[in-house]
């Protein structure tokens, strides 16, 4: 077990660096609720479009460092006792998997001006044009990622804390946080941030945690001939 808890902190660390690193450098792009001006005055200036590429290159990397996370969490668990829930247990992969996709899928719309941009797209951008995929981007990323999240938040944090992994005070701060994210209707940048502090959080648990001693071999008792 103690090898699969390095995997998952260290991989989930890996993911919170990746992660916060490049929805920083996305979000330098004009957001959704800015005027025209922003989005024309952004792309006619074009060096800021470079750090956008920057930061959708690094997307696919935080997902494929939070599949490993995914992936060490859900073979912690099937170590411990008693064993996750079957119901529980599947909920856990495919809203991991949902959240990687529609992330993927989102800040490919937000950042596909500023990547075309970068690589020598036209001089100038309409600003209708980047506002509509700004905004499907924003609406995959806000609306499904985020649920996706939550709901791995959720059903990570029960099967740890049935695991005995999480104590009850970080299971709830854990709770907290996925129905925070499941049920939050803003689309503000620092949303994303809830998804990495709970990483962190169980990252510093498995690795603090201490299965317990399995139970001794029971002494066979010796047969006396009379």
């Amino acid at each position: 077990m103690r090898g699969e808890a390095r995997l998952a902190a260290g991989s989930g660390l890996l993911f919170v660096v990746l992660f916060v690193t490049a929805m920083v450098l996305l979000a330098r792009a004009p957001h959704l609720d800015d005027p025209d001006s922003a989005y024309t005055a952004f792309y006619a200036a074009g060096g800021d479009t470079l750090f956008v590429a920057l930061g959708l290159y690094l997307v696919p990397l935080a997902g494929i460092a939070f599949l490993w996370h995914m992936t060490a969490i859900r073979s912690m668990l099937d170590t411990l006792t008693p064993r996750p829930s079957g119901m529980a247990h599947g909920l856990n992969l495919l809203a991991g998997t949902i959240f990687v996709t529609m992330l993927f899928a989102g800040t490919a719309a937000v950042g596909a001006t500023a990547f075309a941009a970068s690589r020598g797209g036209p001089p100038t951008v309409d600003p209708g044009t980047a506002r509509a995929l700004t905004a499907v981007g924003y609406g995959l990323v806000f609306v499904f990622a985020v649920r996706g999240a939550g709901m791995f938040v959720l059903t990570t944090t029960t099967l740890l804390h049935a695991g005995g992994v999480l104590g009850r005070a970080w299971a709830v701060v854990g709770w907290l946080l996925g129905a925070f994210l499941l049920l939050s209707v803003t689309n503000h940048p620092a949303a994303l941030l809830v998804l990495p502090v709970w990483v962190v959080l169980v990252a510093v648990a498995v690795l603090v945690h201490r299965a317990p001693a399995p139970d001794p071999a029971p002494v066979p008792t010796p047969v006396v001939e009379s």
